[in-house]
């Protein structure tokens, strides 16, 4: 009979299934594990990414130079906590001061506003409102302001709030660092014979792909702040190093990292001169070149074998999911999945053939 075929049984689980979690919902039974999820979900993400970018110089110094592992640890975080506190004594002075002055582009944007609107009032041939274009422009630049004022008070109460986070993802990274060789052979251990290698190929496999991708992509966005950082200072452009720290945050999002971090540029640019703006655009599109030509061919390759629009797809479906974040672990994501899917089919086909074989 048909309700004795077994797709009829996993059919009758599958909708059992999200009948049980559709109640659970409702008596909010996964509230506790979502805030267990939101409270840890952060501080692995950070230590993750973090510890593809540190494994190397670990692997390095341990093998090498023949260090044990924990004092290769140990120095890797004496070596980071000394360039950071080098870094913050000798720029901090700088970064207080210009975050001190890009407080101040509320009334910059609303005096570039009126100079412009001063500059219209005699040439108005009637084509066009000059009141109306006031309470455009005005209207325009309040709500800049505002969003502006909004965003700068959203990150320092982030920033704020991130105190525990900060101090979790050092003892995260650790015990990565430290124990993280220990996942394959753990993960692979219910295997044995070919289909343990089998496994072991399979872990070794996403590792290599995400490692790929992370080491990849922060060293671009690195070079990207870097050079759009010169490229300030060689235009006269005001708050250059917090610009172009900016830049090296949204630069880890391919291809619209780097416009997203000229934004805030191009705001500043206002203020000091509307030909400011055309000299951004340039000196983006010129770092854009070296990047798409010399950079990324260089760090990245293809080693992650994306077509370029699967990657813009991706992103513009992460963004309204997953906000920053989601555009940030999107192309690793796909990447990782992709090579499960790949690897299961190929199992399947195992599978497959030896049941014939057996028959």
């Amino acid at each position: 009979m048909w309700w004795k075929h077994p797709y009829f049984k996993y059919i009758t689980a599958f909708i059992l299934l999200l009948i049980t979690i559709y109640f659970m919902q409702l008596l909010n039974i996964f509230s506790p594990f979502l805030t267990l999820f939101q409270t840890l979900f952060y501080p692995i993400l950070i230590a993750g990414f973090l510890f593809y970018l540190t494994r190397p110089v670990v692997e390095w110094l341990s093998r090498k130079l023949s260090i044990p592992l924990l004092a290769s640890i140990l120095i890797l975080f004496a070596a980071v906590g000394g360039l950071l506190a080098a870094g913050i004594s000798l720029l901090a002075s700088t970064i207080e001061e210009q975050a001190k002055n890009i407080s101040k582009l509320p009334d910059q944007l609303s005096k570039t506003a009126e100079e412009a609107r001063q500059g219209l009032e005699g040439k108005d041939m009637g084509m066009l409102s000059t009141n109306s274009l006031k309470q455009q422009v005005s209207k325009y630049a309040s709500s800049l302001g505002q969003d502006i004022g909004e965003h700068f008070a959203e990150t320092f109460s982030t920033v704020a709030g991130a105190a525990t986070v900060i101090i979790i993802i050092p003892f995260v990274l650790f015990f990565f660092l430290k124990d993280g060789r220990k996942l394959v052979p753990f993960l692979t251990s219910p295997f044995s014979g070919e289909k343990r290698e089998e496994a072991t190929r399979l872990f070794r496999r996403l590792d290599e792909t995400v490692a790929a991708y992370i080491i990849g992509q922060a060293t671009v966005a690195f070079v990207d702040g870097v050079l759009m950082y010169i490229s300030y200072l060689i235009i006269g452009l005001d708050y250059a190093l917090i610009l172009g720290l900016f830049v090296v945050v949204t630069a880890i999002i391919p291809f619209f990292g780097p416009i997203l971090g000229v934004i805030p540029a191009i705001v500043v640019a206002l203020t000091q001169a509307p030909i400011m703006v055309i000299y951004v655009l340039v000196a983006l599109i010129v770092v854009q070149q070296l990047e798409g030509n010399i950079v990324a061919p260089v760090v990245l390759g293809e080693r992650l074998h994306i077509h370029p629009l699967t990657i813009i797809f991706l992103l513009i479906v992460a963004a309204p999911l997953g906000g920053f974040i989601g555009m940030v672990i999107a192309v690793p994501l796909y990447s990782v999945i992709k090579v499960l899917l790949y690897n299961f089919y190929r199992y399947f086909q195992m599978y497959q053939e030896s049941k014939k074989r057996s028959v």
